[in-house]
Protein backbone atom coordinates (compact mmCIF):
# COMPACT_ATOMS: atom_id res chain seq x y z
CA UNK A 1 0.00 0.00 0.00
CA UNK A 2 2.66 2.09 0.92
CA UNK A 3 4.53 1.95 -2.63
CA UNK A 4 1.25 2.74 -4.30
CA UNK A 5 1.12 5.88 -2.12
CA UNK A 6 4.50 6.64 -2.99
CA UNK A 7 3.94 5.38 -6.72
CA UNK A 8 0.87 8.12 -7.16
CA UNK A 9 2.93 10.97 -5.47
CA UNK A 10 3.91 14.67 -7.20
CA UNK A 11 7.07 14.94 -8.05
CA UNK A 12 7.19 17.58 -5.84
CA UNK A 13 6.37 15.84 -3.24
CA UNK A 14 8.86 12.95 -4.60
CA UNK A 15 11.72 14.87 -4.23
CA UNK A 16 11.13 16.19 -0.56
CA UNK A 17 11.04 12.59 -0.13
CA UNK A 18 13.87 11.58 -1.85
CA UNK A 19 16.12 14.62 -0.01
CA UNK A 20 16.11 12.83 3.37
CA UNK A 21 16.16 9.36 1.94
CA UNK A 22 19.50 8.73 -0.45
CA UNK A 23 18.81 5.12 -0.55
CA UNK A 24 15.44 5.51 -2.03
CA UNK A 25 16.70 8.62 -4.71
CA UNK A 26 19.26 5.99 -5.56
CA UNK A 27 17.05 3.01 -6.00
CA UNK A 28 15.21 5.66 -8.55
CA UNK A 29 18.04 6.98 -10.12
CA UNK A 30 20.35 3.71 -10.44
CA UNK A 31 17.93 2.04 -13.19
CA UNK A 32 18.33 5.32 -15.04
CA UNK A 33 22.52 5.34 -15.03
CA UNK A 34 22.64 1.79 -15.81
CA UNK A 35 20.23 3.05 -19.01
CA UNK A 36 22.38 5.35 -19.85
CA UNK A 37 25.39 3.46 -19.86
CA UNK A 38 23.74 0.86 -22.15
CA UNK A 39 22.77 3.65 -24.52
CA UNK A 40 26.27 4.34 -25.10
CA UNK A 41 27.73 0.98 -25.31
CA UNK A 42 24.95 0.35 -27.75
CA UNK A 43 26.19 3.43 -29.69
CA UNK A 44 30.07 2.56 -29.75
CA UNK A 45 29.44 -0.90 -30.44
CA UNK A 46 26.43 -1.29 -33.22
CA UNK A 47 27.73 -3.38 -35.96
CA UNK A 48 25.20 -2.50 -38.02
CA UNK A 49 26.40 0.96 -39.05
CA UNK A 50 29.40 1.54 -40.71
CA UNK A 51 29.09 5.35 -39.95
CA UNK A 52 30.90 6.79 -36.74
CA UNK A 53 27.59 7.62 -34.83
CA UNK A 54 29.69 8.09 -31.60
CA UNK A 55 30.98 11.58 -32.41
CA UNK A 56 27.50 12.50 -34.42
CA UNK A 57 25.25 15.40 -33.03
CA UNK A 58 25.91 18.51 -31.60
CA UNK A 59 26.36 18.69 -27.88
CA UNK A 60 22.82 20.37 -27.14
CA UNK A 61 20.70 17.26 -29.13
CA UNK A 62 23.34 14.73 -26.91
CA UNK A 63 21.93 16.13 -24.04
CA UNK A 64 18.14 16.08 -25.19
CA UNK A 65 18.28 11.69 -24.23
CA UNK A 66 15.18 10.59 -22.54
CA UNK A 67 17.80 9.77 -19.37
CA UNK A 68 19.48 13.04 -19.02
CA UNK A 69 15.89 14.62 -19.46
CA UNK A 70 14.36 12.37 -16.56
CA UNK A 71 17.09 12.92 -14.19
CA UNK A 72 17.40 17.18 -15.03
CA UNK A 73 13.09 16.52 -13.93
CA UNK A 74 13.43 14.91 -10.89
CA UNK A 75 16.57 17.31 -9.38
CA UNK A 76 14.64 20.07 -10.37
CA UNK A 77 15.63 23.01 -8.26
CA UNK A 78 17.02 20.58 -5.67
CA UNK A 79 20.44 21.08 -4.98
CA UNK A 80 21.04 18.61 -2.55
CA UNK A 81 19.92 15.85 -5.08
CA UNK A 82 22.15 17.24 -7.69
CA UNK A 83 25.16 17.07 -5.27
CA UNK A 84 23.57 13.32 -4.18
CA UNK A 85 23.48 12.81 -8.35
CA UNK A 86 26.96 13.88 -8.43
CA UNK A 87 28.18 11.68 -5.87
CA UNK A 88 27.09 8.78 -7.40
CA UNK A 89 28.96 9.64 -10.22
CA UNK A 90 31.81 9.81 -8.75
CA UNK A 91 31.46 6.53 -6.95
CA UNK A 92 30.43 4.55 -10.28
CA UNK A 93 33.51 6.19 -12.56
CA UNK A 94 35.89 4.95 -8.88
CA UNK A 95 34.02 1.80 -8.75
CA UNK A 96 33.94 1.03 -12.52
CA UNK A 97 36.54 3.78 -14.33
CA UNK A 98 33.68 4.02 -17.00
CA UNK A 99 34.76 7.37 -18.81
CA UNK A 100 30.49 7.62 -19.60
CA UNK A 101 29.75 8.94 -15.98
CA UNK A 102 31.91 11.66 -16.88
CA UNK A 103 29.86 12.40 -19.85
CA UNK A 104 26.90 12.18 -17.84
CA UNK A 105 28.67 14.40 -14.83
CA UNK A 106 29.00 17.05 -18.09
CA UNK A 107 25.52 16.54 -19.95
CA UNK A 108 23.25 16.43 -16.98
CA UNK A 109 25.39 20.28 -15.82
CA UNK A 110 24.98 21.36 -19.38
CA UNK A 111 21.14 20.35 -19.47
CA UNK A 112 20.21 22.12 -16.13
CA UNK A 113 21.96 25.28 -17.42
CA UNK A 114 19.41 25.04 -20.41
CA UNK A 115 16.83 25.49 -18.10
CA UNK A 116 18.18 27.95 -15.87
CA UNK A 117 17.69 26.43 -13.03
CA UNK A 118 19.86 29.21 -10.98
CA UNK A 119 19.80 27.58 -8.32
CA UNK A 120 21.60 24.46 -8.83
CA UNK A 121 23.60 25.95 -11.63
CA UNK A 122 25.22 29.10 -9.53
CA UNK A 123 26.51 26.74 -7.02
CA UNK A 124 28.50 24.34 -9.20
CA UNK A 125 31.98 25.69 -9.57
CA UNK A 126 32.38 24.07 -12.50
CA UNK A 127 29.14 25.37 -14.48
CA UNK A 128 31.53 28.28 -16.46
CA UNK A 129 34.39 26.14 -16.89
CA UNK A 130 31.75 23.44 -18.59
CA UNK A 131 29.60 25.95 -19.96
CA UNK A 132 33.19 27.84 -21.88
CA UNK A 133 34.30 23.75 -23.21
CA UNK A 134 30.93 23.13 -24.15
CA UNK A 135 30.56 25.95 -26.28
CA UNK A 136 33.87 25.00 -27.84
CA UNK A 137 32.86 21.91 -28.53
CA UNK A 138 29.59 23.23 -30.41
CA UNK A 139 31.85 25.07 -32.58
CA UNK A 140 34.72 22.75 -33.04
CA UNK A 141 37.61 25.54 -32.19
CA UNK A 142 39.28 27.22 -29.05
CA UNK A 143 39.81 31.17 -30.44
CA UNK A 144 41.64 33.21 -28.19
CA UNK A 145 38.91 34.72 -26.12
CA UNK A 146 37.92 31.41 -25.01
CA UNK A 147 41.51 29.74 -24.21
CA UNK A 148 42.09 32.79 -21.65
CA UNK A 149 38.49 32.21 -19.97
CA UNK A 150 39.16 28.14 -20.13
CA UNK A 151 43.08 29.14 -18.87
CA UNK A 152 41.84 31.81 -16.41
CA UNK A 153 39.21 28.95 -14.37
CA UNK A 154 42.10 26.92 -13.80
CA UNK A 155 44.62 29.89 -12.76
CA UNK A 156 42.11 31.41 -10.53
CA UNK A 157 41.64 28.17 -8.47
CA UNK A 158 43.57 28.95 -4.92
CA UNK A 159 44.73 26.64 -2.00
CA UNK A 160 41.75 25.51 0.03
CA UNK A 161 39.75 24.95 -3.32
CA UNK A 162 42.05 22.24 -4.73
CA UNK A 163 39.07 19.53 -4.41
CA UNK A 164 37.48 21.75 -7.62
CA UNK A 165 40.14 19.83 -9.66
CA UNK A 166 38.45 16.49 -9.08
CA UNK A 167 34.98 17.36 -10.65
CA UNK A 168 37.00 19.78 -13.46
CA UNK A 169 38.81 16.37 -14.46
CA UNK A 170 35.66 13.91 -14.78
CA UNK A 171 34.54 17.34 -16.97
CA UNK A 172 37.56 16.61 -19.19
CA UNK A 173 37.77 13.17 -18.97
CA UNK A 174 34.55 12.61 -21.14
CA UNK A 175 35.28 11.29 -23.98
CA UNK A 176 33.71 14.29 -26.14
CA UNK A 177 36.12 16.50 -24.38
CA UNK A 178 39.19 14.36 -24.52
CA UNK A 179 38.24 13.54 -28.51
CA UNK A 180 37.99 17.95 -29.29
CA UNK A 181 40.84 18.42 -26.75
CA UNK A 182 43.37 16.07 -28.94
CA UNK A 183 41.94 16.95 -32.03
CA UNK A 184 42.41 20.93 -31.44
CA UNK A 185 45.75 20.07 -30.52
CA UNK A 186 46.48 18.24 -33.66
CA UNK A 187 45.50 21.18 -35.88
CA UNK A 188 47.55 23.37 -34.39
CA UNK A 189 50.40 21.12 -34.27
CA UNK A 190 49.70 20.11 -38.09
CA UNK A 191 49.75 24.58 -38.32
CA UNK A 192 53.36 24.36 -36.92
CA UNK A 193 54.49 22.10 -39.31
CA UNK A 194 52.73 24.18 -42.06
CA UNK A 195 54.53 27.33 -41.05
CA UNK A 196 57.52 25.69 -39.99
CA UNK A 197 57.16 26.61 -36.03
CA UNK A 198 58.00 24.88 -33.29
CA UNK A 199 55.45 23.30 -30.58
CA UNK A 200 56.69 25.13 -27.52
CA UNK A 201 55.76 28.57 -29.54
CA UNK A 202 52.06 28.05 -29.25
CA UNK A 203 50.85 29.28 -26.06
CA UNK A 204 47.26 27.81 -26.75
CA UNK A 205 48.27 23.84 -27.79
CA UNK A 206 50.19 24.32 -24.29
CA UNK A 207 46.60 24.63 -22.73
CA UNK A 208 44.88 22.15 -24.43
CA UNK A 209 48.01 19.69 -22.99
CA UNK A 210 47.13 20.74 -19.61
CA UNK A 211 43.51 20.26 -19.94
CA UNK A 212 44.18 17.08 -21.27
CA UNK A 213 46.71 15.85 -18.57
CA UNK A 214 43.60 16.84 -15.70
CA UNK A 215 41.06 14.95 -17.50
CA UNK A 216 43.12 11.66 -18.25
CA UNK A 217 44.23 12.34 -14.49
CA UNK A 218 40.71 12.36 -13.49
CA UNK A 219 40.14 8.50 -11.84
CA UNK A 220 43.67 8.56 -9.94
CA UNK A 221 43.33 12.16 -8.70
CA UNK A 222 39.40 11.07 -7.28
CA UNK A 223 40.59 7.85 -5.98
CA UNK A 224 43.95 8.92 -4.29
CA UNK A 225 42.16 12.56 -3.03
CA UNK A 226 45.12 14.32 -4.10
CA UNK A 227 44.09 17.08 -5.94
CA UNK A 228 46.74 18.75 -7.68
CA UNK A 229 47.09 19.42 -11.03
CA UNK A 230 49.43 16.95 -13.40
CA UNK A 231 52.52 18.78 -14.71
CA UNK A 232 53.16 18.35 -18.42
CA UNK A 233 56.66 16.29 -18.83
CA UNK A 234 59.53 17.77 -21.01
CA UNK A 235 60.07 14.86 -23.05
CA UNK A 236 56.35 14.95 -24.03
CA UNK A 237 57.17 18.99 -25.57
CA UNK A 238 60.85 18.40 -26.76
CA UNK A 239 60.96 14.81 -27.61
CA UNK A 240 57.85 13.47 -28.71
CA UNK A 241 55.97 16.42 -30.33
CA UNK A 242 58.99 17.20 -33.04
CA UNK A 243 58.57 13.25 -33.52
CA UNK A 244 54.95 13.32 -34.44
CA UNK A 245 55.75 16.49 -36.37
CA UNK A 246 58.35 14.62 -38.39
CA UNK A 247 55.69 11.96 -39.39
CA UNK A 248 53.22 14.72 -40.26
CA UNK A 249 56.14 16.00 -42.78
CA UNK A 250 56.83 12.54 -43.96
CA UNK A 251 52.90 11.95 -44.69
CA UNK A 252 53.15 15.45 -46.40
CA UNK A 253 56.51 14.29 -48.50
CA UNK A 254 54.70 10.76 -49.77
CA UNK A 255 51.54 12.64 -50.94
CA UNK A 256 53.40 15.15 -52.53
CA UNK A 257 55.36 12.44 -54.22
CA UNK A 258 52.39 10.18 -55.29
CA UNK A 259 51.42 13.43 -57.34
CA UNK A 260 53.86 13.73 -59.64
CA UNK A 261 53.76 12.06 -62.83
CA UNK A 262 55.14 8.20 -62.34
CA UNK A 263 58.71 8.96 -64.03
CA UNK A 264 59.45 12.04 -61.82
CA UNK A 265 58.65 9.90 -58.78
CA UNK A 266 61.57 9.22 -56.20
CA UNK A 267 59.57 5.91 -55.09
CA UNK A 268 62.90 4.22 -53.96
CA UNK A 269 63.96 7.59 -51.67
CA UNK A 270 60.63 8.23 -50.68
CA UNK A 271 60.67 4.18 -48.79
CA UNK A 272 63.82 4.30 -47.11
CA UNK A 273 62.90 8.09 -45.65
CA UNK A 274 60.16 8.59 -45.23
CA UNK A 275 57.79 5.56 -44.77
CA UNK A 276 60.12 3.40 -42.09
CA UNK A 277 59.10 3.09 -38.81
CA UNK A 278 58.10 6.09 -36.43
CA UNK A 279 61.42 7.37 -34.77
CA UNK A 280 62.39 5.85 -30.99
CA UNK A 281 61.28 8.81 -29.23
CA UNK A 282 57.30 8.38 -30.75
CA UNK A 283 57.18 4.81 -29.10
CA UNK A 284 58.58 5.88 -25.94
CA UNK A 285 56.40 8.58 -25.35
CA UNK A 286 53.44 6.75 -26.24
CA UNK A 287 54.26 3.91 -23.77
CA UNK A 288 54.95 6.44 -20.74
CA UNK A 289 52.80 8.87 -21.26
CA UNK A 290 49.00 8.87 -21.55
CA UNK A 291 49.03 12.68 -23.47
CA UNK A 292 51.76 11.35 -25.64
CA UNK A 293 49.06 8.29 -26.45
CA UNK A 294 46.02 10.48 -26.97
CA UNK A 295 47.64 12.46 -29.04
CA UNK A 296 49.18 8.99 -31.04
CA UNK A 297 45.33 8.12 -31.39
CA UNK A 298 44.30 11.19 -32.89
CA UNK A 299 47.55 11.38 -35.70
CA UNK A 300 46.43 7.36 -36.15
CA UNK A 301 42.87 8.93 -36.87
CA UNK A 302 44.42 11.80 -39.15
CA UNK A 303 46.26 9.29 -41.30
CA UNK A 304 43.11 6.69 -41.74
CA UNK A 305 40.97 9.64 -42.90
CA UNK A 306 43.59 10.43 -45.34
CA UNK A 307 43.51 6.97 -46.34
CA UNK A 308 46.97 6.91 -46.06
CA UNK A 309 47.81 3.40 -46.27
CA UNK A 310 51.34 3.55 -45.43
CA UNK A 311 50.84 6.56 -42.82
CA UNK A 312 48.22 4.05 -40.95
CA UNK A 313 50.69 1.12 -40.81
CA UNK A 314 54.04 2.52 -39.98
CA UNK A 315 52.10 3.79 -36.73
CA UNK A 316 48.81 1.67 -35.57
CA UNK A 317 51.42 -1.33 -34.29
CA UNK A 318 52.93 1.48 -31.54
CA UNK A 319 49.23 2.08 -30.12
CA UNK A 320 48.26 -1.80 -29.37
CA UNK A 321 50.04 -2.28 -26.31
CA UNK A 322 49.48 1.57 -24.73
CA UNK A 323 45.59 1.87 -25.22
CA UNK A 324 44.01 -0.73 -22.70
CA UNK A 325 42.30 1.17 -20.16
CA UNK A 326 43.14 4.68 -21.97
CA UNK A 327 39.87 6.63 -21.01
CA UNK A 328 39.32 7.21 -24.66
CA UNK A 329 40.11 3.89 -25.72
CA UNK A 330 36.73 2.67 -26.80
CA UNK A 331 35.86 6.15 -28.49
CA UNK A 332 39.40 5.64 -30.43
CA UNK A 333 38.77 2.09 -31.62
CA UNK A 334 34.71 2.96 -32.65
CA UNK A 335 36.41 5.70 -34.96
CA UNK A 336 39.09 3.77 -36.11
CA UNK A 337 36.66 0.80 -37.07
CA UNK A 338 34.70 3.54 -39.25
CA UNK A 339 37.57 4.69 -40.62
CA UNK A 340 39.24 1.16 -41.56
CA UNK A 341 35.48 0.55 -43.01
CA UNK A 342 36.20 3.19 -45.56
CA UNK A 343 39.67 1.93 -46.63
CA UNK A 344 37.93 -1.60 -47.12
CA UNK A 345 39.29 -1.95 -50.19
CA UNK A 346 43.28 -2.41 -48.56
CA UNK A 347 42.43 -5.61 -46.65
CA UNK A 348 42.96 -7.73 -50.04
CA UNK A 349 46.38 -6.68 -49.24
CA UNK A 350 48.40 -8.87 -46.84
CA UNK A 351 50.85 -5.97 -45.39
CA UNK A 352 47.59 -4.21 -44.44
CA UNK A 353 46.05 -7.42 -42.52
CA UNK A 354 49.43 -8.03 -40.94
CA UNK A 355 49.39 -4.04 -39.52
CA UNK A 356 45.75 -4.20 -38.50
CA UNK A 357 45.11 -7.66 -37.32
CA UNK A 358 48.26 -9.02 -36.27
CA UNK A 359 50.31 -5.81 -35.10
CA UNK A 360 47.31 -3.89 -33.47
CA UNK A 361 43.91 -6.41 -32.80
CA UNK A 362 45.69 -9.58 -32.43
CA UNK A 363 48.02 -8.08 -29.58
CA UNK A 364 45.25 -6.61 -27.35
CA UNK A 365 42.31 -9.39 -27.93
CA UNK A 366 41.61 -10.73 -24.72
CA UNK A 367 39.33 -8.49 -23.49
CA UNK A 368 35.45 -8.23 -24.66
CA UNK A 369 35.81 -4.56 -26.08
CA UNK A 370 38.46 -5.50 -28.38
CA UNK A 371 36.70 -8.58 -29.51
CA UNK A 372 33.15 -6.58 -30.67
CA UNK A 373 35.13 -3.43 -31.83
CA UNK A 374 36.80 -6.44 -34.16
CA UNK A 375 33.50 -8.13 -35.23
CA UNK A 376 31.97 -4.58 -36.66
CA UNK A 377 34.96 -4.59 -38.68
CA UNK A 378 34.85 -7.89 -39.78
CA UNK A 379 30.71 -7.20 -40.37
CA UNK A 380 31.72 -5.05 -43.02
CA UNK A 381 34.63 -6.04 -44.82
CA UNK A 382 34.89 -9.44 -44.79
CA UNK A 383 34.35 -9.88 -48.32
CA UNK A 384 37.42 -8.04 -49.36
CA UNK A 385 39.68 -10.85 -46.84
CA UNK A 386 42.20 -12.90 -48.32
CA UNK A 387 40.89 -16.24 -47.72
CA UNK A 388 43.31 -18.00 -45.63
CA UNK A 389 42.49 -14.69 -43.05
CA UNK A 390 38.65 -15.92 -42.64
CA UNK A 391 38.99 -18.83 -40.20
CA UNK A 392 41.63 -17.26 -38.23
CA UNK A 393 40.00 -14.08 -37.78
CA UNK A 394 36.81 -15.91 -36.80
CA UNK A 395 37.88 -18.08 -34.05
CA UNK A 396 40.28 -14.96 -32.67
CA UNK A 397 37.02 -12.76 -32.72
CA UNK A 398 34.85 -15.37 -30.79
CA UNK A 399 34.14 -13.93 -27.67
CA UNK A 400 35.20 -15.64 -24.16
CA UNK A 401 32.92 -17.74 -22.38
CA UNK A 402 33.60 -16.15 -19.25
CA UNK A 403 32.32 -12.60 -19.16
CA UNK A 404 31.03 -12.11 -22.44
CA UNK A 405 27.59 -10.68 -22.34
CA UNK A 406 24.82 -11.94 -24.72
CA UNK A 407 25.07 -8.42 -26.98
CA UNK A 408 28.63 -9.97 -27.80
CA UNK A 409 27.54 -13.52 -28.01
CA UNK A 410 24.54 -12.60 -30.58
CA UNK A 411 26.77 -10.27 -32.15
CA UNK A 412 29.46 -13.50 -33.07
CA UNK A 413 26.31 -15.72 -34.30
CA UNK A 414 25.14 -13.35 -36.88
CA UNK A 415 28.67 -12.42 -37.88
CA UNK A 416 29.58 -15.46 -38.41
CA UNK A 417 26.07 -16.12 -40.10
CA UNK A 418 26.93 -13.49 -42.59
CA UNK A 419 30.30 -14.68 -43.40
CA UNK A 420 29.49 -18.23 -44.25
CA UNK A 421 26.60 -17.01 -46.38
CA UNK A 422 29.25 -15.35 -48.50
CA UNK A 423 31.11 -17.91 -48.57
CA UNK A 424 28.57 -20.21 -50.10
CA UNK A 425 28.36 -17.61 -52.73
CA UNK A 426 32.13 -17.58 -53.42
CA UNK A 427 33.41 -20.54 -54.36
CA UNK A 428 37.26 -19.15 -53.99
CA UNK A 429 36.61 -19.28 -50.07
CA UNK A 430 37.67 -21.68 -47.93
CA UNK A 431 35.50 -23.58 -46.01
CA UNK A 432 34.87 -22.18 -42.06
CA UNK A 433 31.85 -24.07 -41.44
CA UNK A 434 34.78 -26.92 -40.28
CA UNK A 435 35.49 -24.97 -36.38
Amino acid sequence: RDKQLYADCDIEIKRHLWRDNQSLFGDEVSPLLSQYIKNKENVLFNHESGQAGFFSGSPKSRRQAEVIQKLAEMIGTNVKLYDMTLQFLRTLFLRTKNVHYCTLRSELLMALHDREIQEVISVDPCHKFTWCLDACIREKNVDLKRSRELQGFLDAIRRGQEQVLGDLSMTLCDPFAINFLSQSAMKLINHQVDKEGLPRDQTVLHLLLRMLALGLSAWEMIETQDFREPKLELPLLVQFLPALMSLIVDDQVRSLNAKLPVEERDTAGIIIDHSGPPPDMYDVQVSQCQIAASLAMQYTLQTAKSKDKTGVMRVLGVLAQNIKGHPFEDAFLHTLVTLLIAMKEEFENEDFCTSVFDEFFFTCINVENMNRHLMRLLWWIHTKLPPARISTLLKVAEPTTSGSGDAASNMYDALREKMMAHQAMDPHQENINTF
